[in-house]
């Protein structure tokens, strides 16, 4: 059984997570530029088994796609084409970056740290990740 990642995708910055072997605890795993993702991705699963991909759907609150929708679902379609062995799945996003925000100041992260956001990328991938371990026990 392979891990399970998820991916919270963004213009400049992608946010990633996984969990551990067993599939018990999600973890961040890093923050990667946009167009050096797909190299990434085909790296790490070079070295880690990964069978479920799991990426953020921006939504708006009446439910209808968010602006941002127009460029997540290409790297979807992209994702699938290159990695067809994998199964993509889709988890709601809206609010993850707020919540990982306030993570950051509960867990006493001074403000300069909290101006860092490619951790907050990288905590939205973690919160994306343990919605859909939640949603699927």
């Amino acid at each position: 059984m392979g891990r399970i990642m998820a991916i919270d995708y963004g213009k400049k910055r992608t946010g990633l997570a996984v969990t551990d072997p067993e599939r018990i605890i999600a973890t961040g795993l890093t923050t990667v530029e946009t167009p050096k993702l797909m190299q990434f991705l085909a790296d790490y699963f070079a070295k880690e088994p990964v069978d479920i991909i799991v990426v953020g759907e921006a939504k708006q609150m009446d439910n209808t796609p968010s602006e941002s929708a127009r460029y997540i679902e290409p790297f979807v379609t992209a994702l699938g084409s290159k990695f067809p062995d994998k199964e993509i799945c889709r988890m709601d996003e809206r609010f993850t970056s707020k919540i990982a925000f306030q993570a950051m100041i509960d867990g006493g992260l001074k403000k300069k740290q909290r101006q860092n956001k490619a951790l907050i990328d990288t905590i939205s991938a973690t919160l994306i990740l343990q919605s859909y371990m939640q949603a699927n026990r």
